[in-house]
């Protein structure tokens, strides 16, 4: 396997991060169409995991990350319009069961896909205000049709959260870092403190970790290696891992400013946190591990 990024990996890199940043104030059906246009729901893994990077960065609101992670995998195609999948054998927080198009049901039969709109399926209030996560009512409609649910994650959805947190943490990390640059204490930066300039840099190693083996998880369900299944787990505890590191000490550097409704900070907060409870905690992925 080869890990440093090509010279197409990195400009594809650029050219998304460019593109998001474009296009992150208007509406997100506009949002939507943009990146269904360019074809990056098309992406091989690895370059899938780049462009969740830079989504996340940016707390995209959009059914990107569960078409192409959720959806995709279990049907082995891409559905028409926006996607979403059931595949813990419950459907208690399906992400954006309550806007997808498609829904692929993963039952004891094999998949079965359905209209979005013939699915029970009831927004929740979570904590991030821009993710929509939704449970689906069992025995009415298409569920009750189509059988038992079962359950089965897709590596791919695994990797997919753990790319969507590395890129809401590194913007958790710049935010910090131009915070504290500004914010001067005792006629002083902030950032010149060594006890900052030591949580700064623990932020950056867990990222660098989790990114790191989000890229390896992405690498072997590219190439079907046999360690794919263990890949994804370890990049899904080391995001959740991450997130909590720069979760505690983003927030200790902004002070309490930074949960407020005014500031930033508290979208990608939220963000980070939410991609590590969906699917399992890092702690779930770590017994997962255990026992594989």
């Amino acid at each position: 396997m080869e890990f440093e990024l090509d010279e197409d990996q990195q400009l594809l890199r650029r050219t998304v991060r460019e593109t998001v940043a474009k296009v992150r104030g208007r509406p997100e059906d506009q949002q939507w169409s943009t990146y269904r246009r360019l074809g990056w729901l098309e992406a091989p893994p690895l370059e899938l995991a780049l462009i969740l990077e830079e989504l996340g960065y940016a707390a995209d609101p959009t059914p990107f990350l569960a078409t192409a992670t959720w959806f995709a995998p279990l049907t082995g195609r891409l559905p028409d319009g926006s996607g979403t999948a059931v595949f813990d054998g419950a459907g208690r927080y399906v992400l954006d069961a309550d806007r997808a198009d498609e829904v692929a049901l993963l039952t004891a039969d094999g998949v079965v896909v359905v209209p979005g709109a013939e699915l029970a399926a009831r927004r929740m209030p979570v904590l991030d205000p821009n993710l929509h996560v939704a449970g689906i009512e069992a025995g009415t409609g298409a569920l009750a049709e189509a059988g038992a649910l079962a359950e089965g994650v897709p590596d791919l959805a695994l990797t997919g959260l753990a790319a969507t947190a590395v890129g809401a943490c590194r913007r958790i990390l710049d935010l910090s870092l131009e915070h504290v640059r500004r914010r001067v204490q005792f006629g002083r930066p902030l950032g010149s403190f060594q006890a900052v300039k030591h949580k700064a840099a623990d932020m950056h190693v867990a990222i660098e970790r989790a990114r790191a083996l989000t890229h390896f998880a992405a690498l072997t369900i590219a190439e079907d290696d046999p360690r794919r299944t263990r890949a994804a787990h370890m990049a899904k505890a080391a995001a959740g891992e991450c997130q909590r590191v720069v979760f505690r000490h983003g927030l200790q550097l902004f002070g309490a400013m930074g949960f407020t409704w005014e500031n930033e900070l508290q979208y990608h907060l939220k963000r980070a946190q939410a991609c590590d409870l969906l699917l399992g905690t890092a702690s779930a992925h770590r017994k997962a591990l255990l026992g594989s």
